[in-house]
């Protein structure tokens, strides 16, 4: 599928840079996921002494994950489901 909008961007990590195309208008989540990880190898580097560029990307790759499996688990599908099963209602009602 073709880009509709596409931006050239390079992220930096640690030492690291990445260049990407993106959407333009995803430009602000990528900027601020390059924010997350810095942070997050930043804050494991400081904490764990000596452990290594791979094991602080490891940790950081675990602790975005984490974030990403909490979230997914609180949304709750209760009313959606009761939305659907309200207009399911309706449209059977309707056929007959």
């Amino acid at each position: 599928m073709a880009m509709s909008d596409p931006l050239s961007i390079t992220l930096k990590f640690g030492t690291r840079t990445l260049p990407m195309v993106v959407e333009r208008r995803d430009e602000y989540i990528y900027r601020e996921a390059e924010k997350l990880i810095n942070s997050r190898y930043a804050y494991y580097a400081s904490k764990y002494l000596n452990q290594g560029h791979e094991m602080y990307l490891l940790m950081t790759a675990l602790d975005v994950a984490v974030r990403l499996k909490r979230i997914e688990n609180e949304v709750d599908p209760a009313p959606i489901e009761k939305a659907l099963s309200q207009l399911l209602a309706e449209v059977e009602q309707a056929l007959k």
